[in-house]
């Protein structure tokens, strides 16, 4: 796969996306929008890659925001479809990844940016990323699912004021709110996630995609999260993994899923 705005990598089961527009600080534009769609596509359906990690080139930022020059003049119809286009094809895309996302949070991590991270199915950061949701500041609102998915991690206060002051939190501040799972120093980030993916790696697939698949339910409207994790919990017992790794057990031996 090659990419204007993307650096692809992989090591052995684990699929690395680099955002690649370090001049603009790694800013989403509609191309890149595109470009990330396509590649978490193509990853997923790659049977060898077990985990993604998403992160951002340089030392300086992971997604520094949206490239707001490509939006200053859109009016109210362009607005909701840059929005729709992007929860469509980007944000809740990367959320429903069957395949699980780690995002390496490198840098700054603003309005887009966070909102892609948060996207992701966890997050590690690096002792200099910065991270908050702007967009009041130029007098829109977050768009690509900021004012909902932040709440479901730092809760609703925390997401208020961060939304209604502009402002940005370090990484410590973000590990303590829950809204990053890990601090590390920037020079051990990859490595760091790569570990976690390897972790994953050893673990049923199809069982990793039905558990995220049940969790997501939970916060989808109209949905009832215990009935879909009934229904793949049920379903499991049907997967080849399954049978694998209850044989595995019995037989005290490690499991070697497909």
């Amino acid at each position: 796969m090659k990419f204007e705005n993307l650096i692809i990598d992989k090591k052995r089961n684990i699929g690395i996306i680099t955002i690649n527009r370090p001049s603009k600080l790694n800013a989403l534009n509609k191309a890149t929008i595109e470009e990330l769609h396509i590649a978490f596509k193509v990853l997923n359906k790659n049977i060898e890659i077990k985990t993604i990690i998403l992160t951002g080139s340089g030392e300086k930022a992971f997604v520094a925001g949206a490239d707001i020059s490509e939006f200053a003049n859109f009016n109210i119809e362009e607005g909701t479809e840059l929005a729709r286009k992007g929860h469509e094809i980007l944000f809740n895309f990367v959320q429903n990844l069957e395949t699980p996302v780690i995002a390496a949070v490198n840098g700054f991590a603003l309005g887009g940016g966070l909102e892609l991270a948060m996207a992701a199915h966890f997050r590690v950061a690096s002792t200099n990323a910065k991270m908050g949701l702007p967009e009041v500041s130029l007098g829109v609102i977050p768009g690509y699912g900021g004012t909902q998915r932040l709440p479901q991690l730092v809760g609703k206060g925390k997401a208020m004021e961060m939304i209604m002051t502009a402002g940005m939190i370090g990484a410590e501040e973000a590990k303590e709110w829950g809204l990053v799972n890990y601090v590390v120093d920037q020079s051990e980030l990859i490595a760091f996630c790569e570990k976690l993916a390897e972790k994953i790696t050893k673990n049923s697939s199809v069982a990793i995609s039905a558990a995220i698949k049940a969790i997501n339910a939970n916060y989808t409207n109209g949905v009832n999260g215990f009935s879909v994790e009934i229904e793949q919990f049920g379903v499991s017992f049907g997967t080849n993994d399954f049978k694998e790794g209850t044989t595995a057990f019995l037989d005290k031996r490690k499991p070697n899923f497909e």
